[in-house]
C-alpha cells in the first residue's frame, strides 16, 4: 500500500508542530533537575538536582509556599464567583431578548477592545479610595478582593455563555415555567446541569487566567505576604545571579494545578468550546 506524498508531508508537519509545542515543557522539566550552571550550558539531559532545587524553592525567603496559597485562594474564589455571575449574565442576555439588552450586550462586547493597560491607572485610583470606605475595605488595594472583583464578570465569559445559551433547548424553559418553577430555580436546577460542558470550559479558562495573572496583582498587591506565584517567580528571575534550577522547579510546581484541572476536564472542555449541550 503506497502512502501519498501529500499525506507524508501532512504527518511530517504535524510531528514538527507537536515537537515545537511540547519541547518548552520538556525542557522546563529537564531544567528543573539540573544545576543553574548546567542550564546555562544548554544541557538537555535530566540531572539529579531536583530535590536540591526543591529545597531551595521551599526555603527561599521570597515566600513561595505562601504565594502558592494566595494564588490558589484567588483562583478558586474567582472561578467560583465568575461561573455564577458571568453565566447568569450570559443566560439573561440569551433568554430574555429586548432592544435595551442587545444594546447593553454590544457595549460589553466593545469593552473587549479596550486594553487593560488603559485601565490600570483608573482602576488603581478607584481601588485606592476603597480603603477609607468601611463597607468596601475588603476590595481595597493590597487585598485579594481587589484582584478577584475585577475578574468575576468579564466580557469574554459573558459572551461565551451567551453564545452557548443559544444552543440551549428553550422547550425546557417553557416546560419548567408551566410546571411552576421560578426563574431562579430554572437557572440553578435546569440550565446549570444541562450546560455542564460549557461550565467546564469556562472553569478551565478562568482558572488558568486567574492563576497566571501578573499585571494587576503586581499593581494591587503591595505587601510581600499578599503576593501571588507569578510575582514570586518574576522576583526569582530579577536577582543579580538567578538560580535557574530553582526558577524552573518553581515553574514546574506552579503548573501542576492548571495541568490537573485540564487533565480531569479535557473532554468537557472540548465539548464546551465546540458549543455542545448535554441533552
Amino acid at each position: 500500500m503506497r502512502i501519498k506524498p501529500a499525506r507524508i508531508l501532512t504527518y511530517l508537519f504535524l510531528i514538527i508542530a507537536a515537537f515545537v509545542s511540547v519541547f518548552p515543557l520538556i525542557w522546563m522539566m529537564i531544567a528543573a533537575t539540573n544545576r543553574s550552571v548546567d542550564i546555562m550550558k544548554g544541557t538537555l539531559i535530566p540531572g539529579t538536582y531536583f530535590l536540591e532545587n526543591l529545597k531551595s524553592v521551599l526555603n527561599s525567603n521570597l515566600g513561595y509556599v505562601n504565594a502558592f496559597k494566595n494564588s490558589l485562594w484567588i483562583a478558586v474564589v474567582t472561578t467560583t464567583l465568575a461561573m455564577l455571575v458571568s453565566s447568569a449574565a450570559g443566560y439573561a442576555f440569551g433568554v430574555y431578548r429586548s432592544k435595551p439588552k442587545k444594546a447593553a450586550f454590544n457595549v460589553i462586547l466593545l469593552s473587549m477592545m479596550v486594553p487593560f493597560a488603559a485601565l490600570m491607572v483608573p482602576l488603581f485610583r478607584l481601588f485606592s479610595r476603597f480603603s477609607s470606605i468601611p463597607g468596601l475595605k475588603w476590595i481595597a488595594l493590597n487585598t485579594s478582593g481587589a484582584v478577584i472583583i475585577i475578574s468575576i464578570a468579564t466580557a469574554f465569559l459573558i459572551f461565551f455563555f451567551r453564545q452557548n445559551t443559544a444552543a440551549f433547548p428553550k422547550e425546557l424553559i417553557e416546560a419548567a415555567r408551566l410546571d411552576g418553577l421560578s426563574e431562579y430555580r430554572i437557572f440553578f436546577k435546569i440550565y446549570m446541569p444541562t450546560m455542564n460542558a460549557t461550565y467546564a470550559a469556562a472553569i478551565v479558562v478562568t482558572f488558568m487566567t486567574s492563576w497566571n495573572n501578573y499585571l494587576w496583582p503586581l499593581i494591587a498587591l503591595q505587601s510581600e505576604d499578599k503576593r501571588t506565584l507569578p510575582l514570586i517567580i518574576s522576583a526569582m528571575g530579577s536577582s543579580y545571579t538567578p538560580d535557574y534550577g530553582m526558577i524552573m522547579t518553581a515553574i514546574v510546581i506552579s503548573t501542576i494545578p492548571t495541568a490537573l484541572i485540564f487533565f480531569f476536564m479535557q473532554k468537557q472542555f472540548v465539548a464546551g468550546m465546540t458549543g455542545a449541550v448535554k441533552g
